[in-house]
């Protein structure tokens, strides 16, 4: 009835080494060249992101390249790209009545080239040294200036000022051939490269497949091909967008003005986006509900339409009243404690008063841990208890993590699949060297979003592993293959 300590032993043998042939030597296995172990279940038996970094392991790139520009097309469609279309869309504008398809499509193909290349680079240093540069630069001060270059950015739109060199400048410049053009493409590269560190840090599963065969095989060549393959799919809309606006954009007059000032408010946007990574709920709401309502009577909301008002004027003006409406419900819906942007009264209107329904809808409830150490003491206390366990990684920055809280933990099956499991969450927001050594050193993650699930027994299900977003049906089933 006594519980020992475990006690680990280390001891050295030298064996004399066996030639090939020899006897008693067993036959070789072959091992895959990207280190990660074959078993004999088949694809099922290894997660998601095993399997892409399998596809690496083969050396073929006729089969590499294409694959990952396909993953990079679907990754193309998650929010963390969404706020590139607005970045690149503004730089167009910025460009006025001097924009063709062509100039469209070089600048666009400078920002996309700049993004493949800063995250092809990144990916490698990660996968080679563990470390996760874009992680660092999800720090509250660089998001805040960076989203305050985004407003300043914004403000030239609406025509508060212009952004140019001092005059001093441009004349030492202007001897330079194809200035405005050299100038405005190194800009842009430097766009795409902050765009890439600082706006889409999300962690998917081709992405660390990737890193997984780098990182276990040292092969920086074919694994950059693969991660300059997936940024180059996820790069192909904003090319397709931004040679469209280059062709669609209106060449002067008023109408350029009201197109600025679209892709102004979208830059507002992208500002407040980056900031929601790092604001309370309630204050991220109030600055949508703001934006909402001043494109709201931009748009000409709260004006009456003369009686020879076209159908255009009649389209906007029901736009603006859209948006008058939604961003009031915004506010309303900060100043009664919601977090829920997306629905804003969500868990308001249901109070416990006549009708007795609980104040808000279920949802998991979370144990914090912090270190490896954590970890072990909440693995040892389920498994004596027979229960299995589930960590998911987590941090302000990450939006696929508030994407899972949002639409795949508050879902009622998911909430009844985890009922008897242990729940536990490693917030990594900070990034520290104990976050680091929970995340990466013992699980060899490069970032959140990330869940590991446990048997009751204790032992890790790693073919298991959810590497980003899951939807609220696919998770359930993950749940359901926990259980032997």
């Amino acid at each position: 009835g006594v519980c020992y300590p475990p006690v680990t032993r280390r001891i050295d043998l030298a064996l004399p080494a066996l030639q090939p042939g020899a006897p008693g030597q067993p036959p070789a296995q072959p091992q895959p060249k990207s280190g990660i172990p074959a078993s004999p279940a088949g694809d099922e038996a290894l997660s998601e992101q095993d399997r892409i970094a399998s596809t690496i392991s083969g050396g073929n790139l006729w089969v590499i390249i294409p694959t990952f520009f396909g993953l990079g097309l679907l990754l193309s469609l998650t929010p963390c790209v969404f706020p590139m279309i607005p970045i690149l869309s503004g730089i167009i504008a910025g460009h006025g009545t001097q924009i063709s398809a062509g100039k469209g499509f070089t600048l666009s193909m400078v920002y996309v080239q700049a993004m493949a290349l800063t995250y092809t680079a990144v990916g490698i240093a990660t996968g080679l040294s563990g470390a996760n540069l874009q992680a660092a630069f999800q720090d509250p001060w660089i998001l805040s200036a960076f989203a305050l270059v985004f407003v300043l950015l914004a403000l030239s739109m609406f025509g508060f000022y212009d952004l140019q060199l001092p005059s001093r400048w441009q004349s030492k410049l202007t001897e330079v051939s194809n200035r405005q053009q050299g100038g405005s493409l190194i800009g842009v590269a430097v766009m795409g490269l902050l765009s890439a560190l600082i706006v889409g840090p999300c962690v998917a599963p081709p992405l660390f497949g990737a890193l997984i065969y780098i990182g276990q095989t040292g092969d920086a060549l074919l694994g950059g091909i693969a991660l300059y393959a997936l940024s180059m799919g996820m790069g192909a809309p904003l090319l397709l967008i931004g040679t469209s606006a280059g062709r669609l954009l209106p060449r002067a007059g008023a109408w350029m003005d009201t197109i600025k000032a679209v892709f102004g408010v979208a830059l507002l946007a992208v500002s407040i986006i980056m900031l929601e990574r790092i604001l309370p709920p309630a204050l991220a709401m109030t600055l949508w509900g703001v934006l909402l309502i001043s494109s709201a009577i931009y748009l000409g909301a709260l004006q009456p339409l003369p009686v020879e008002a076209s159908g255009w004027d009649r389209l906007w003006k029901g736009v603006g009243v859209v948006l008058l409406v939604y961003g009031s419900l915004m506010l309303v819906g900060a100043a009664a404690g919601g977090r829920d942007t997306i629905q804003p009264l969500r868990g308001i209107l249901l109070g416990a008063g006549a009708t007795g329904a609980p104040a808000e809808t279920g949802h998991l409830t979370f144990r914090r841990i912090k270190s490896v150490q954590d970890l072990e003491d909440e693995l040892a206390t389920a498994s004596a208890a027979g229960k299995p366990l589930m960590l998911d990684f987590y941090a302000d920055w990450c939006v696929s993590c508030k994407e899972m809280e949002r639409y795949t933990f508050s879902d009622p099956g998911v909430i009844a699949a985890l009922a008897d499991f242990v729940l536990l969450q490693a917030d990594v927001t900070a990034n520290d060297e104990t976050d680091q050594a929970l995340m990466q050193g013992h699980f060899g993650l490069p970032g959140p979003p990330a869940i590991i699930f446990y048997g009751a027994d204790g032992t890790e299900r790693r073919n298991l592993r959810v590497v980003g977003f899951m939807d609220a049906d696919a998770f359930q089933r993950q749940i359901g293959r926990v259980r032997p």
